[in-house]
């Protein structure tokens, strides 16, 4: 496990800014999305990552499934997800995905999952369990997936892509001078690859990844990013404040203010991405079917400019 500060000697967590502060979840709706959940069974990284947009999203019945259990056998320094060693994965699990889409009539779902190195392929094969579940009982909705990185597992990538999801997405997460600190068993470069080969097996694809700020990184090394993920042909970047779960996680270097995130989108775009979500709250599935919409929209663009 990720070698942590014991909560003695972790420094006093600051208060949030204004900015960062939201309601509590009170709304029907979102009783009625945490019994659905419960129900099938079903994990939600909502839940499990502590999701300050949980009360918005989930009022709107828009809720991010993880697979694969809810126990990952990474320990990353900014993950609230718990670590150890999972259960078996649960063969019902594709078709209880598809009937909560089905349910709550999702017209874009976001599907997460925690890394499993214990399995031969990652659970790659899973993963194209629950597509094919979703796309078959819900033809009309798109699907987008946020990947663990599939260190080592050959072929996975390949065959999660294969699949065909309207959005790959795979979070760098921060800059790569921090992911022995942050990130420890993941790697920089596998990240970035695993992005560039998504568009080689299917170039169709929408890519998209993310990173947090307010870790202690620099404004040179989040453009460095931005250049490598475009590099990597990468379609949709997010980027979003830190927030620390607990004591025992990294704590927060500073906040971001919301006119440094403008700024950041500012550049972002000017540097190539069809589309830029870049917030103090912004998240990886926050707003995510909406912002398909607009992605889909600046490829039509983009494309009708070129012809």
């Amino acid at each position: 496990m990720t070698e942590v500060a014991p909560i003695k000697d972790q420094p006093k967590r600051a208060p949030k800014p204004d900015w960062l502060r939201v309601k509590a979840p009170t709304s029907p709706e979102y009783g009625q999305t945490r019994k659905l959940m419960r129900d099938l069974n079903l994990h939600t990284v909502c839940e499990e990552a502590a999701c300050p947009n949980i009360g918005e999203c989930w009022a709107q019945k828009h809720a991010t499934m993880m697979i694969l259990g809810d126990t990952c056998t990474r320990a990353c320094a900014f993950c609230n997800i718990k670590t150890g060693k999972p259960n078996k994965v649960d063969a019902d699990e594709p078709q209880h995905v598809a009937e909560a889409v089905a349910n709550l009539g999702l017209r874009h779902v976001v599907i997460t999952s925690v890394d499993r190195d214990d399995l031969e392929d990652g659970g790659a094969a899973h993963w194209v369990a629950v597509i094919e579940a979703v796309r078959a009982a819900c033809p009309d909705t798109t699907i987008e997936v946020l990947t663990p990185d599939f260190r080592k597992k050959l072929g996975s990538t390949d065959l999660v892509a294969a699949a065909k999801p309207d959005v790959f997405n795979h979070n760098l997460e921060t800059v790569p001078r921090l992911y022995r600190s942050i990130r420890p068993g993941a790697r920089y470069f596998t990240s970035l690859r695993l992005l560039e080969r998504v568009k080689e097996v299917v170039p169709s694809v929408f890519t998209k990844s993310g990173i947090m700020v307010g870790l202690g990184e620099e404004k040179d090394e989040v453009l460095q990013v931005m250049d490598d993920m475009r590099a990597a042909d990468v379609d949709f970047l997010t980027i979003g404040q830190y927030l620390q779960p607990t004591p025992r996680h990294a704590p927060v270097d500073r906040f971001v203010t919301p006119d440094e995130f403008a700024e950041y989108e500012k550049l972002a775009r000017a540097k190539g991405f069809l589309m830029v979500s870049a917030s103090p709250l912004t998240r990886s599935s926050y707003h995510a079917d909406a912002d398909f919409a607009r992605l889909r929209d600046a490829r039509e663009a983009k494309l009708a400019a070129a012809r």
